[in-house]
This record gives C-alpha cells, sequence and structure tokens, in this order.
C-alpha cells in the first residue's frame, strides 16, 4: 500500500525530505496536501468554494479508494468542511444569485461525504447547489449560461462544472427522474451542436470551440453559430472529462447514454489526431498549431490523456489498432519527462499550466497566449493526478 504525506508531515517539509513514492499518482495527491492546495481555502487561508478544488478532491475519492488510505479521505472531508458550515450552509464566497456554474464542481464532494458519514450539512449544502439550477438562467435552447454575467454564453468549462453535479445528484436521489435525465443530456447535445467545428471551418480540426453566444452579440460570436473563434485545449479538456466522467452516472437505459457515447466517440480519434506527431501533446490553442507563441500546454494535455484511457478502459471507445492508447502513453511520457520536476524536499512540481482562458474580451489566439502559466496550478495537477490513475491502471491490466 502506498503510504502519503500526512498533513502532520506536510508541516514540516521545510526541514523534512520524504522519499518519492513509485506512483505517479500518490506523489501528485501528497505534494498537493503537503501544499495545501485543494483544501477549501485560498492562499490567503479564506474559505473559497472551487472548481479546481472539486476536481482534485474527484481525484482523491479514487486515490482513497485505491489505497484504503484514510488520510486521503480525511483531507477530502476537511476540504469541504472549510466550506461547508455545521446547517449546511454554504459559506459565503458562493451565492446561489450570482449564477455561476463553477462552484457547483466541489457538489459530487458534498454527496459523496454524505454517502460515507451520512451527516445531514452535506446533503443540505447539495440540495442548495441544486436549487441554483431550478432558476439558473438559460438560453432559449435551454443551455444553461456559464454565469449571469455572460448572456446567453455556452462554455465547455461548465460542463464539467455543473452537469456532473446535476448527473450526481440525480443519481443518488432522484434516479427516476426522467426530465432531469433528459435535461442533462440536452446539456452535453447542445454544447456539441453549437461550438463543433464543421467541414468548411479554417484550421479545421473536427473539435470543438471554447463556447458560443446564442445571441450573437460578443465581440468573439460568429455569424452563423455564434461561437468562439478557436479551439482552446483546457475547455474541450473539460468537456471531455465530463463526457467520460457522465457516462459512470447516466443509466444506460437513458437514450442519453447512448447519445453522448456517440459525442465521445466522434471527439477521442480526433483528439488523438490532433496532438502534435513529434511530442505527442497539444497545443495550447489546437487550432493553430506551430504558430509564434503557441505552446504546448500541460492541463488540456492531462486531461485529454484521462479521457481517453478512461474512455477505451471502460470500453466506450474502440482501440482496435492501439492507436488511443499508445497515443495517450506517448503524452504521458512527456508530461513526466517535462512538466514533473522533483523537488528537493521530495513533493513534485507541475509546470506549463496556463493560468485562466475566458470569453470575456476578444477569445482569440493573442489572447489565449498572452495568459502566464503557473507553477503546480491544481487545474493541471489534478488533471495530472486523474491521468495518472487510469495510466496506472492500464499497466496493472497489462500485468494481470
Amino acid at each position: 500500500m502506498f503510504i502519503p504525506l500526512t498533513l502532520a508531515l506536510a508541516s514540516n517539509l521545510s526541514t523534512r525530505v520524504f522519499a518519492r513514492p513509485p506512483s505517479y499518482a500518490v506523489w501528485a495527491a501528497d505534494s498537493a496536501i503537503a501544499r495545501g492546495q485543494g483544501n477549501g481555502l485560498d492562499a490567503n487561508g479564506n474559505a473559497i468554494v472551487s472548481y479546481e478544488h472539486g476536481e482534485f478532491q474527484w481525484g482523491l475519492r479514487q486515490l482513497y479508494e485505491k489505497t484504503n488510505n484514510q488520510s486521503y479521505f480525511n483531507y477530502i472531508q476537511k476540504g469541504i468542511d472549510n466550506v461547508v458550515f455545521s446547517n449546511g450552509t454554504v459559506h459565503g464566497s458562493y451565492s446561489v444569485t450570482d449564477y455561476v456554474l463553477d462552484p457547483l464542481r466541489t457538489g459530487p464532494t458534498m454527496i459523496y461525504l454524505y454517502g460515507e458519514t451520512h451527516l445531514s450539512k452535506y446533503k443540505v449544502a447539495a440540495d442548495i447547489f441544486r436549487g441554483q439550477l431550478n432558476s439558473h438562467p438559460r438560453t432559449v435552447q435551454g443551455q444553461f449560461w456559464h454565469k449571469l454575467k455572460y448572456p446567453n454564453q455556452g462554455w465547455l468549462d461548465g460542463i464539467y462544472m455543473g452537469e456532473i453535479f446535476y448527473a450526481d445528484y440525480t443519481s443518488t436521489f432522484q434516479h427516476a427522474n426522467t426530465t432531469a435525465w433528459d435535461d442533462i443530456t440536452s446539456q452535453f447535445v447542445l454544447m456539441f451542436e453549437n461550438t463543433i467545428q464543421n467541414a468548411t471551418a479554417p484550421n479545421n480540426t473536427g473539435l470543438m470551440y471554447h463556447g458560443y453566444d446564442y445571441s450573437r452579440v460578443a465581440v468573439w460570436a460568429s455569424a452563423d453559430r455564434g461561437h468562439s473563434p478557436e479551439v482552446w485545449d483546457r475547455a474541450l479538456g473539460w468537456y471531455s472529462m465530463a463526457l467520460v466522467d457522465v457516462l459512470d452516472i447516466i443509466p444506460i437505459s437513458h437514450p442519453g447514454h447512448a447519445k453522448i457515447l456517440s459525442i465521445l466517440q466522434t471527439l477521442v480519434p480526433r483528439i488523438r489526431d490532433a496532438a502534435n506527431p513529434t511530442s505527442g501533446v497539444w497545443w495550447l490553442v489546437i487550432t493553430e498549431p506551430g504558430r509564434t507563441k503557441n505552446y504546448f500546454e500541460s492541463s488540456g494535455t492531462a486531461m485529454f490523456v484521462y479521457a481517453m484511457l478512461k474512455a477505451v478502459r471502460l470500453g466506450h471507445v474502440q482501440d482496435h489498432d492501439g492507436s488511443i492508447v499508445r497515443a495517450a502513453k506517448k503524452a504521458y511520457n512527456y508530461m513526466t519527462t517535462n512538466w514533473v520536476v522533483a523537488n528537493s524536499d521530495g513533493t513534485m512540481g507541475w509546470l506549463n499550466t496556463v493560468i485562466v482562458g475566458s470569453l470575456d474580451t476578444t477569445g482569440n489566439f493573442d489572447y489565449y497566449t498572452s495568459q502566464p502559466t503557473d507553477l503546480n496550478d491544481l487545474k493541471g495537477l489534478a488533471a495530472f493526478l486523474l491521468a495518472s490513475l487510469e495510466l496506472e491502471r492500464l499497466d496493472t491490466r497489462a500485468v494481470e
């Protein structure tokens, strides 16, 4: 069994040095924990309801299930306890009436903790999040707005933030609610139909633009469907992870399962083919390969590796010639060689994750490439944890 760094040991990292674990998944998780990342607090120690914390907790859950190491569960619970009061009220950094999908990514952790502990506060908190969706603004077609301040805009990011929680809540508490399952399916389908590149698109990759404005008033909105001008790797990464994760949740008997599966089967080969043939990883702006200022970005790459390997592992996508797994392993090798850094204290550092990508300005190439990258950015490190878990499952099967 892998033994992670405990919180007590983590507090002494400035003077102690620890051996590198043989598992990259354990190393990534332990390193983030040692730095106090993903624990429901911001850099100043204030409570924050953060989607990247929810992403990290999703990986820690899987690592806890793999290792049975209680410290992972304890860290997950502490992270949610930092943002949920004893009566179930969610901390003041969150407000239903802000109508932002991002915070809902912590919702699956609340549902998980309720199932494990039966403490009512976690159910109350999840109910608050679910209540937001009842009044969350939508386009005429029914797509949730990404945020209240972005009217009529659907972003790929929002599917990962909102729909995994929506599906998890429905599965746990309203399993027979076919209206909800229909709605969840519609969110995935509408996003796909409104953002997928068509055959006449310049720099066509057959992949999905970052988002769209159904009202077509945003400065970046195209005349046909209102889509943004570029395929940004992390937005597509969020959507790809959402596809493979929601297929674990939505009933196979519901027609939405087949519709979402079809989208996944369409995208995975195209994602494989969009990787840089030399490095095996993906450009920040996938629609502008090799252009000056473009670069290989780590969070999107890790997300693609996770989605590709999980899709093959669960039989959602057939890999008859092995090219999908080979592509994922090539990208993973690049990640561990170029973006994983061994620190002197035994932790690992993570490089080349772009801090932000938004559609609040121009949404063009110059915007994306002007955003800085960060060291140990949790959006990328959590995705690397998830990708590592999938690769380790693949290697275990090969041995067996």
